[in-house]
């Protein structure tokens, strides 16, 4: 299933290998490295320089999306203040960097490869 390679980073042709060759590390100050291609099925993963251009769109709709989920559970379901809400939101920003990075690229890559399989 798309979807389930999708939440995995694995190639949109034959999903078997990861798109990322690291995962990244938030305390170390690390993003994901991307694959050139991948090692099964020698599909390229970045077309063009500046490919994931449009990426960086995705991963505002989905920080959009998260924020909003954190601050209306912190502040009408657990009661917090408004301070603290926005707290919240910080460090959730903070920590689903990382994730939103790797989704992103991955949403980006799978919007633009040419698999005869649909989603």
């Amino acid at each position: 299933m798309k979807l389930i390679s999708i939440l995995k980073s694995k190639c949109p042709q034959c999903e078997k290998n990861n798109i990322f060759n690291s995962g990244g590390n938030l305390l170390l100050f690390r993003i994901p490295r991307i694959k050139d291609r991948c090692n099964t099925c020698n599909f390229k993963f970045e077309k063009e320089p500046g490919f994931f251009f449009g990426a960086m769109f995705v991963s505002y709709a989905l920080a959009v999306a998260e924020f909003i989920g954190v601050f209306l559970l912190a502040h009408f379901v657990l009661g917090l203040s408004l301070l603290f809400s926005f707290i919240g939101v910080i460090c959730a920003s903070i920590l689903f960097s990382t994730f939103n990075f790797k989704l992103s690229r991955t949403i980006w890559i799978y919007l633009f490869s040419n698999t005869d399989t649909k989603m």
